[in-house]
């Protein structure tokens, strides 16, 4: 029997409003003025399920005590994966407006007791996907950003197992794994709470209730951003695999190649000459597409100047990008460009024609970060200049790649006199995800490469709308492992951009060979961001030698599956990827923390996971057979052939 609290504050209740619950947290909150606040929802005994080839939909809809606002929630399901999408449609049938100061997508009830452990991906620039966890116990734990985008400091996902569990869980039969995500470009929040009362850990997610307050005035609806969930029985380590199988059905078929980015070699200085010299080395090494990053376009000298006019420099470019274009053409690579569409400059062109584009709020000086605005992609005619600049862009060469970056976070969102002011971040996400939607739609052959700060909008909505993200500005091979570590925790191999570099890294700055610098990078779409001038020719053979190793066993990568063992801050660390049907060949990449120390020792010995049980593999290094069996029991041999401080281990399917 319970005291002092309502039933429904006590129970799981499947979606949570204010009016239904009165002291526990809701994921709904109404507000209709003084006509008061809250809902008591009557749901219609009458499911909605919809079945088509991919799988199922349930929706179930629900109307409130004054019968002027409507709720649908919609469960998907796919028979490609385990993931549940869950999502909220709010209509206002009223003659009156209302308000939503919390408007979350879901509250997933997780039977797990009342303590849990909660495991997260935190960070901050170049120290992206940083692995964190924390054991709750009667209370609440959120992470979110109000940054306009997904945000450096977490990711919109998280990993939670019963800690009673976790005690009594055997070798054998670890705790099962919850995770939970939402799909979304802009600011969010998720809330984690684990309660006195009752048996579940509740954890609710959506759009962030700190920036942002819905409008609906009459005949008016809010559809929320999908928030998804799995399970695995097989534990929190388990979780990967079920989100890398969902992701798989987000993924466009594209080619995703080899990247030469010349921003290592030159920063702003970009000149044909010097990017034509780069790009002759690059075809040379194997290189199959040539990215001209910051610096080619009017004005820009520095990170002062020039954004938000996206015309060449003629300066820089005499005779357009075409001249370059087509050189990295007869060079028989592919060409693309770094653009920044929602930055623009205090000093450029476009913001002395359109003041009022940018991101700001009234009766406030105006704020730079990195010396720049941010345009407001909640208005659309900055859409529409935003999707026609890109077309004069990518109409004006032959692009067939484009890296799409956002170098600060939004401050001073909203506009005073629109009632829909306060959804500034939602309309902005939605602005940018209409503007990748055109990319796709009218340019399928360019390859789209997400970026901002490094990885500071990567999440499962962007990797709908783009082919490659860019993890981290990090590129020291040491710290970029932790951070790759981190990442393929959430989200998949066959979209993380990565560059071989001569960086030695903000934190980790051991020195690494050429070998440790490209299997790090050979664990995603291998790219090199190094001053290729600045290489010997000895350097650059074993760099063609190391691009054409990759080309051959690349599917492996983007097509297979793949399992980390250890740390990537202890000796041994491995990554490993069994391949598709068509290419059963497994990859084992091995990093060693002390390069000098594997020149000494013995052989070593690692335990790679995710061979295929029952197969009998051939390690092309050592000629030895091993299985699953075998591999889990003695270990694979690690001659370390690749690299002193590295290895790359083929392991090839017996007969």
């Amino acid at each position: 029997m319970l005291t002092h609290v309502t039933e429904t504050d006590a129970l799981p209740v499947e979606y949570a409003s204010d009016g239904q619950r009165h002291t526990a947290f809701t994921e709904l909150r109404v507000e209709r003025g003084d006509a008061g606040t809250g809902a008591i929802w009557t749901f219609d005994p009458s499911a909605q399920v919809t079945t088509d080839a991919a799988g199922d939909e349930l929706v179930l809809t629900a109307v409130d005590e004054t019968a002027s606002v409507r709720l649908a929630l919609s469960y998907r399901t796919d028979h490609a994966h385990d993931v549940i999408a869950r999502k909220m449609l709010i209509i206002n049938d009223g003659p009156d407006a209302i308000t939503l100061p919390r408007a979350f997508s879901a509250g997933w009830n997780l039977p797990i007791g009342q303590r849990a452990r909660v495991e997260y991906l935190a960070g901050s620039w170049s120290r992206e996907f940083q692995r964190r966890r924390i054991d709750l116990d009667w209370g609440t734990f959120s992470i979110g950003s109000s940054d306009g985008i997904t945000g450096l400091r977490f990711s919109p996902v998280v990993a939670v197992t019963g800690l009673d569990d976790h005690e009594h869980a055997v070798r054998s039969a670890p705790a099962a794994g919850y995770g939970i995500a939402l799909a979304w470009s802009g600011s969010w929040r998720m809330q984690i709470e684990s309660s006195s009362v009752g048996e579940h850990l509740r954890v609710s997610t959506g759009v962030d209730d700190h920036t942002t307050t819905v409008t609906l005035l009459p005949g008016e609806r809010f559809e929320s951003p999908e928030s998804l969930g799995v399970f695995s029985a097989e534990g929190a380590a388990e979780l990967p695999q079920r989100w890398h199988e969902y992701q798989r059905t987000l993924r466009r078929e594209v080619d995703r190649p080899v990247v030469y980015n010349s921003w290592m070699a030159t920063e702003f200085d970009v000149t044909v000459q010097h990017q034509s010299q780069l790009a002759r080395l690059a075809a040379d090494i194997g290189v199959e597409t040539f990215v001209v990053d910051d610096g080619w376009f009017l004005g820009r000298t520095g990170d002062s100047t020039g954004l938000g006019d996206w015309t060449p420099d003629p300066a820089k470019f005499p005779h357009g990008l075409a001249e370059l274009a087509d050189l990295v053409g007869e060079l028989g690579m592919d060409f693309g460009l770094w653009v920044e569409p929602e930055a623009v400059s205090p000093t450029s062109r476009l913001f002395a024609e359109h003041p009022d584009w940018i991101h700001r709020a009234e009766g406030r000086p105006l704020l730079t970060v990195r010396n720049q605005y941010v345009l407001d992609f909640g208005r659309p005619e900055v859409v529409e200049w935003a999707e026609g600049m890109l077309r004069d862009v990518l109409g004006s060469a032959r692009i067939r790649y484009l890296k799409w970056d956002m170098n600060r976070t939004v401050s001073d969102g909203g506009r005073a006199v629109d009632p829909h002011g306060r959804e500034w971040a939602v309309q902005h996400a939605r602005g940018y995800h209409r503007v990748m939607d055109l990319l796709r739609r009218e340019f399928p052959e360019v390859v789209v490469e997400a970026c901002s700060s490094g990885g500071g909008r990567i999440d499962n909505a962007v990797l709908a709308v783009s082919d490659v993200v860019w993890p981290s500005d990090e590129v020291g091979a040491r710290d970029r492992l932790v951070i790759q570590d981190g990442y393929l925790r959430a989200y998949p191999a066959w979209a993380m951009s990565s560059w071989v570099s001569e960086d030695s890294g903000h934190r980790d700055r051991r020195p690494v060979t050429l070998g440790y610098r490209f299997a790090v990078s050979m664990c995603g779409i291998l790219g090199i961001g190094a001053d290729l001038l600045a290489w010997s020719a000895e350097e650059r053979s074993e760099a063609a030698r190391m691009t054409a190793f990759y080309k051959d066993v690349r599917r492996i990568v983007q097509d297979g599956s793949v399992r980390t063992t250890g740390a990537p801050d202890r000796d041994l660390y491995t990554v490993t990827f069994r391949g598709p049907d068509d290419d059963p060949r497994v990859l084992v990449f091995v990093f060693d923390s002390d390069r000098d120390r594997a020149r000494d020792r013995e052989v070593p010995r690692v335990h790679p996971e995710g061979l295929a049980p029952g197969v009998t593999y051939r390690v092309e290094a050592t000629g030895e057979s091993v299985t699953a069996e075998s591999a889990a029991a003695f270990g694979v041999r690690v001659p370390f052939t690749w690299a002193s401080d590295a290895e790359v281990l083929v392991l090839t399917p017996a007969g």
